[in-house]
């Protein structure tokens, strides 16, 4: 680790850290943390009922973290909100990597275990509660993360989880011997490209002036970062050991739009849908992946249930409060 804090693109309220990681055939490899701390509790004020509490965020492919709002959810009950932009993604991008590329989803272990180390360095996280909180891949990513490392979270939130293919496991079953194939052969072979660039217009066309947020194109393109074949290897032997089952053994949340389109052209039906991945394949996946899993499924919602439009939007953070309260409970 580089030891500093430093102000980040976010501005004020918002810091970052980079996280030296082991270099790989492409030379230096860092992942980059991000923080936002709550307000200084003042003397005659209550406690605040999230002030044990640590949240981790991970963001989903082709994607960097950018959300205020979601961080204020937090800050606001008294939490420290982090997230981390993964290797090669966002602030972590280094000259000459290819982005978004690893072989084994276990190998953001390393970069996980690096954010939780900055999180409690120095003893400031002693005592308290870890929140483990992914969109999309970085679902995927923390769900088996969280398998294979028990008693070290207290919950886990996924916003729309890539937890499984698009057409189903028979499709997953019947692709994945030609992608170990051709990861093996060719592991940084591009695969074709099926962004139409129709969710970044989606996102567009439901942007809210009372909840603003700017994103960084180089970081988040608006055709989805090119994908090669042995991240794809990567991601189909991930949902294959969600649908073996995973033993998560905290409580989950699933949170899911109520529909899914994958389209071909554009129509407006387009931003209210998630049009990433078939909601009803994860909805089932997530089943698989402990004892106690709680799955909202939000009218309307895009495939980040927090950029849909307000109603949705709002729909969401509402059923995420609901369900942190009941957490509460738990501890």
């Amino acid at each position: 680790m580089d030891g500093g804090w430093r102000d980040d693109v976010l501005g004020a309220g918002f810091q970052q850290r980079t996280l030296d990681l082991r270099p790989d055939d492409e030379g230096d490899v860092v992942a980059t943390l991000v923080r936002s701390l709550p307000a200084r509790r003042r003397f005659w004020q209550t406690e605040r009922d999230l002030e044990d509490v640590d949240v981790l965020y991970v963001h989903g492919w082709s994607d960097y973290f950018f959300q205020r709002r979601l961080a204020r959810v937090f800050t606001d009950r008294g939490a420290r909100f982090f997230a981390l932009d993964l290797r090669k993604y966002g602030r972590s991008i280094r000259p000459s990597q290819t982005l978004g590329f690893v072989a084994d989803l276990a190998t953001y272990d390393e970069d996980v275990e690096a954010a939780i180390a900055a999180m409690r360095e120095g003893g400031a996280g002693e005592g308290r509660r870890l929140v483990l909180m992914g969109h999309s891949t970085g679902g995927l990513t923390l769900s088996l993360w969280a398998h294979r490392h028990p008693g070290v979270a207290s919950a886990l939130v996924l916003n729309s989880p890539w937890l499984e293919l698009q057409f189903g496991a028979r499709s997953r079953a019947a692709l994945m011997p030609v992608a170990d194939l051709r990861a093996r052969i060719s592991p940084l072979a591009p695969a074709p490209q099926i962004d139409l660039g129709f969710y970044a217009r989606a996102q567009r066309e439901t942007f809210d002036d009372d909840d603003p947020y700017e994103v960084d194109h180089a970081w988040r393109p608006e055709i989805a970062m090119t994908a090669h074949a042995g991240w794809i290897r990567a991601i189909l032997a991930g949902h294959a050991q969600v649908a073996a089952g995973l033993r998560i053994d905290v409580p989950v949340l699933v949170m899911l739009s109520t529909r899914s389109i994958l389209p071909t052209r554009w129509s407006d039906d387009l931003t209210r849908v998630d049009t990433v991945l078939t909601v009803d394949q994860v909805a089932r996946a997530a089943l698989h992946l402990g004892s106690s899993v709680t799955i909202e499924r939000i009218d309307g919602a895009l495939h980040d249930v927090f950029l849909s439009r307000k109603q949705a939007r709002a729909d969401a953070y509402a059923r995420l409060e609901r369900w942190l309260d009941g957490m509460l409970a738990l501890r």
